[in-house]
C-alpha cells in the first residue's frame, strides 16, 4: 500500500520534466532558427557592400569591363579573377569616386600607402647620403699626399654643386610632369649613387669637378618627384602631417652620411667614402622600383581626392582637343600664378635666413661672443637640426588641425597663418640669440634649438602650399621653380651677408636676417585665406553649374 502510494505520488514528476523539456525545446527552436538567420544576415550584407564598392571603384577607374563582371555578382569568385581592390571595406553608397567617400580608408589601402610612404623617406635620406659624401670625404682627401688637394679646390667643387642642383630642381620637376615620378625618383637616385662611385675611381681636379657637378643634376630629381607620390597619396585634410614626416628625411640623411661616409672614409680611405654612399643608393634605388608606385589608382584603388574640374570647352569635333605641352603647364599654371611668385619669393628669404644661421652662427661665437674653439661652438649650434625635426612635425599637423577645424576657409591661407606665426618665431629667437651672454652654453643651444624648430616649419609649409596651389600635372614644375628660387635665396647669404659683417659687424648682420623675416611676412599677408587648386576648381564647377540651372 505504502508504496503503491509512493509509486503513485512519484509517477507524475518525470513526466512534467519531460513535458517541460519538451516544451522549452519546441520554444526554442524557432529562436535558434531566428539566430541562424540574423548571423547570415551580416554575412550578406557584407558581400552586397563589397559589390557596391568594388563596382563603383570600377566605374571610377573606367574599367567597363571589371564593372560589367561585377554587376553580375562575380565578386570575390576566383575562378573569375575579378580584382576586388578594396578588399572587404563597408560602405553602401554607389558612387564612391574616391577614397574620402567611404567612412574609413580600406585597411589593404592603408597598409600599401604605409609602404609607399616609408620608401619615399629612405629614398629621399638616401640622396642625402650621396649629396653630403663629399662634405665628410673632403678633410681625408685634402691630407691625402698622392692627390696633392687643398681647401681652395674642395670649395670650387662645394660652389659648384648648389648651382647645378638649384637648375636641375628646377627643370626635372617642369620635365616630370609626364614621366613616372617613381622611375624618377629611383632611376635618379641608382644615376646619383654611379656618379658617386665613379667620383671615387678617379683623382684629378677635373675628373671630380665633371662628376660632382653631374651628381647635383641628378640630386635635382628627388624632391619633385617626392612631392608628385606625396599628393597622389595623401588626402588634403591630412597632407600637412605626412608631408612634415616626410621632412623627416632631411634629417635622417643629414645624420646618415656623416656614420656612413665619414667612417668609411677615416678607416678605408676616401675613395669608400664615396662608395658607401654608392653602393647603398644603387641598393634603396633597387628596391624603390618594387615597393613605391606613383598613385592609388596605379594598384587598383580609387584616387583619395576627386577634384571637380570644370570642363573644358569641346572643339566643332566634339573632341577636347590636344594636351598642353610642357611648356604652356609651366607657363600657365606656374609662372603666371602669382601666389607661386609669392610663394616663391618667401621661399627666398627664409632660405636667406636659414642658410645665414648655418653659415655664420659658429663664425659669429667665435667673433663675437668670444667662444673659445670651434668645437664648443659646434655644440653650441648643434640643436638646430633637431629642433628643425620637431617644428616641422608639428606645422604640418597644426595646418590640418586648422583646415580640419574650417574645411569652407582657405586651405593655403590656413597653412600660410601658421608660416606666418612660425616667422614672428623665428625672428623672437634670433633677437634672444644675440642678447644671449657666451657665458650660457645651454641658453644658447636651447635658442638654436628653436630657431630650428620654427626655420624648419616655414621651409616644409610653403613647399606644400607650392604643391597644392596647382593641378597635379604641375606640381613637380611649381616644386622645381620653388626650389630654384630657394637656391638663390641660399647663395645671396654667402658673399653678401659676409660683406655685411665684414663692413658693418655682427649687428648688421642680425639686422639683415630679420630683415628677410620682415619681407617674408609682408609677402604671406595677402596670402592669408588662399584656397588651394582643388577648391578653386570646385568652386568653378559650382559657378557653371549655377549658370546651367
Amino acid at each position: 500500500m505504502l508504496g503503491m502510494g509512493l509509486s503513485s505520488g512519484l509517477g507524475p514528476r518525470p513526466s512534467c520534466r519531460t513535458a517541460c523539456l519538451q516544451s522549452t525545446s519546441r520554444s526554442l527552436q524557432p529562436a535558434r532558427s531566428h539566430e541562424r538567420r540574423t548571423c547570415l544576415q551580416p554575412q550578406r550584407l557584407a558581400r552586397q557592400h563589397r559589390s557596391a564598392i568594388v563596382v563603383a571603384a570600377s566605374a571610377s577607374s573606367g574599367n567597363l569591363g571589371d564593372k560589367e563582371a561585377l554587376v553580375k555578382g562575380d565578386v570575390g569568385d576566383p575562378a573569375k579573377k575579378v580584382p576586388s581592390p578594396l578588399g572587404g571595406a563597408a560602405a553602401s553608397d554607389e558612387k564612391v569616386k574616391s577614397l574620402q567617400d567611404l567612412p574609413a580608408y580600406p585597411r589593404a589601402f592603408v597598409v600599401r600607402r604605409l609602404i609607399v610612404f616609408v620608401g619615399i623617406v629612405i629614398g629621399y635620406a638616401s640622396y642625402y647620403l650621396t649629396r653630403n659624401s663629399l662634405t665628410y670625404t673632403a678633410p681625408v682627401m685634402v691630407s691625402d699626399p698622392t692627390l696633392g688637394m687643398d681647401i681652395t679646390q674642395i670649395g670650387s667643387l662645394t660652389s659648384l654643386f648648389p648651382i647645378a642642383y638649384g637648375f636641375s630642381k628646377f627643370v626635372s620637376g617642369v620635365l616630370g610632369a609626364r614621366t613616372s615620378p617613381t622611375l624618377m625618383l629611383a632611376g635618379g637616385l641608382m644615376a646619383t649613387a654611379a656618379v658617386n662611385l665613379l667620383f671615387g675611381a678617379g683623382n684629378t681636379l677635373p675628373w671630380f669637378l665633371t662628376f660632382w657637378a653631374i651628381n647635383g643634376i641628378l640630386q635635382g630629381f628627388g624632391g619633385p618627384c617626392c612631392a608628385r607620390i606625396l599628393t597622389s597619396w595623401f588626402a588634403t585634410k591630412e597632407r600637412g602631417t605626412y608631408w612634415g614626416m616626410w621632412n623627416i628625411a632631411h634629417n635622417l640623411g643629414g645624420f646618415g652620411a656623416p656614420i656612413l661616409a665619414g667612417t668609411a672614409a677615416r678607416y678605408y680611405g676616401w675613395k669608400w667614402g664615396m662608395w658607401a654612399p654608392g653602393l647603398t643608393g644603387l641598393v634603396v634605388g633597387l628596391i624603390l622600383l618594387f615597393v613605391v608606385r606613383d598613385s592609388p589608382e596605379q594598384v587598383g584603388f580609387p584616387p583619395v581626392e576627386v577634384v571637380e574640374k570644370a570642363k573644358p570647352k569641346k572643339q566643332a569635333d566634339g573632341s577636347e582637343g590636344p594636351k598642353e605641352s610642357l611648356l604652356t603647364l609651366l607657363v600657365n599654371n606656374v609662372l603666371k600664378n602669382p601666389f607661386i611668385w609669392g610663394m616663391a619669393l618667401t621661399y627666398f628669404f627664409i632660405y636667406v635666413v636659414r642658410q645665414g644661421v648655418t653659415s655664420w652662427f659658429v663664425f659669429y661665437l667665435i667673433k663675437a661672443k668670444g667662444v673659445a674653439d670651434a668645437g664648443s661652438a659646434a655644440f653650441r649650434v648643434s640643436g638646430l637640426e633637431l629642433g628643425g625635426l620637431f617644428g616641422s612635425l608639428l606645422a604640418g599637423r597644426i595646418s590640418d588641425t586648422l583646415i580640419a577645424r574650417d574645411p569652407k576657409g582657405g586651405n593655403c591661407g590656413k597653412r600660410v597663418q601658421v608660416v606666418m606665426a612660425y616667422t614672428v618665431g623665428i625672428a623672437a629667437c634670433l633677437a634672444a640669440f644675440y642678447f644671449t651672454p657666451a657665458s650660457w652654453p645651454i641658453v644658447q643651444w636651447t635658442t638654436v634649438f628653436f630657431i630650428g624648430f620654427f626655420l624648419y616649419g616655414p621651409q616644409m609649409l610653403i613647399g606644400l602650399c607650392g604643391a597644392e596651389l596647382v593641378g597635379p600635372e604641375s606640381v613637380g614644375a611649381s616644386e622645381g621653380f620653388l626650389g630654384w628660387v630657394a637656391y638663390l635665396g641660399a647663395a645671396n647669404a654667402g658673399i653678401p651677408l659676409s660683406i655685411i659683417v665684414k663692413n658693418y659687424g655682427w649687428e648688421a648682420y642680425f639686422v639683415a636676417l630679420g630683415v628677410a623675416c620682415a619681407m617674408a611676412l609682408l609677402l604671406l599677408a595677402p596670402m592669408m585665406n588662399l584656397k588651394s587648386y582643388v577648391q578653386r576648381e570646385e568652386l568653378k564647377e559650382k559657378r557653371l553649374r549655377l549658370k546651367g540651372a
